[in-house]
């Protein structure tokens, strides 16, 4: 069988060096203390020496790969690395630095990696140009971006011109969260990625759906990654929403239609919820995952999918490679 990892990030540092440089990274990172609770964020600064080789370095990432099982890898922007606070001016040399490196991996290794880009979110216009550059210049897949801009959700008018492009040029779109919009309500007990991150996922589905803009753009190719958060398995609710409730009746046809325009990956961490999502979604709509190289990432690929009740070789092979292979169009 073959397996695509369509879930899994990369460093760049040389993007990081120039942003650390700007005095505004020290409210930044300040900011992220305060919403991630101190607890959380001396933890993750201690677990950077770990991490940061094996996303940087890639005969580490080969070996992990092979450990795993792993035989294509997607790689994207470490989310860490989105910095949505830079100027139009930084923001496209931080892009420009990350698009180029992806570019060059894949290049040195096009049997083993496939890319996507970044994108600066918050200049919609720029971002435009960069997913065009992305597709055309990078022969980069798509690209990676947040679900949501502070102020801006996927579904605002300054993004249609986005989704317009994504569409036009069919690129992969993987929505993949940065923290938690709840504040200091999730600043304990790692809560901010373990309530925060899918909570985030789901919001963002959910003004896409009923904002129109999978109506609009039917042909959009959309991966929400950690199992598409809370959506798939809360689904029923959204459609009673669109049954009783006349401001939730907005888009053409229930929420739970729209399921089958949306890829969703395998980080999920068990088989029952796992089962969830294939009886949710539908076997084609999901895409295997591992979020590497964190540790809130998913890495014993075959456990997870032989324990699935009911999960056949066909369904394994779906869900290991062609799956992906069809959204990525190889």
């Amino acid at each position: 069988m073959l397996t695509i990892d369509l879930h899994a990030h990369i460093d760049v540092p040389q993007a990081e060096a120039r942003a650390n440089q700007r005095p505004e990274w020290a409210f930044i990172q300040e900011f992220i203390r305060k919403v991630m609770g101190e607890q959380s964020y001396q933890y993750n600064t201690q677990q950077a020496a770990q991490i940061l080789p094996k996303s940087t370095d890639i005969s580490l990432r080969l070996q992990d790969m092979e450990r795993m099982g792993v035989d294509i890898q997607v790689i994207s922007p470490a989310p860490m690395q989105y910095h949505y606070w830079a100027d139009p001016e930084l923001a496209a040399i931080l892009v420009n630095d990350q698009n180029e490196h992806i570019a060059g991996v894949c290049a040195s290794y096009p049997n083993r990696f496939i890319g996507l880009g970044a994108v600066s979110l918050q200049h919609p216009e720029l971002a435009i140009s960069q997913l065009r550059e992305c597709m055309t210049t990078y022969k980069l897949k798509g690209v990676e971006i947040s679900s949501a801009y502070p102020g801006l959700e996927l579904s605002n008018k300054r993004f249609e011109p986005f989704w317009r492009l994504a569409e036009e040029l069919q690129s992969v779109i993987i929505i993949h969260p940065l923290g938690s919009s709840l504040g200091e309500r999730t600043a304990v007990y790692y809560l901010s990625n373990v309530i925060g991150q899918p909570l985030d996922t789901t919001i963002a589905l959910s003004h896409l759906i009923f904002g129109g803009v999978f109506d609009r753009y039917p042909q959009l190719k959309v991966c929400a990654v950690h199992g598409g958060g809370f959506l798939p398995s809360y689904i029923g609710r959204f459609d009673h929403a669109y049954e009783v409730r006349p401001e939730a009746r907005v888009m053409q046809r229930p929420p739970s239609a729209y399921l089958q325009q949306i890829f969703f990956d395998t980080v999920v961490f068990r088989p029952d919820i796992l089962s969830n999502l294939i009886a949710t979604a539908g076997i084609g709509q999901v895409v295997l995952g591992t979020d590497y190289p964190y540790d809130m990432g998913d890495y014993d690929i075959s456990a997870l999918l032989k324990s699935v009740p009911g999960l056949d070789d066909v369904g394994q092979t779906a869900i290991r490679g062609e799956n992906a292979r069809r959204l990525l169009e190889l």
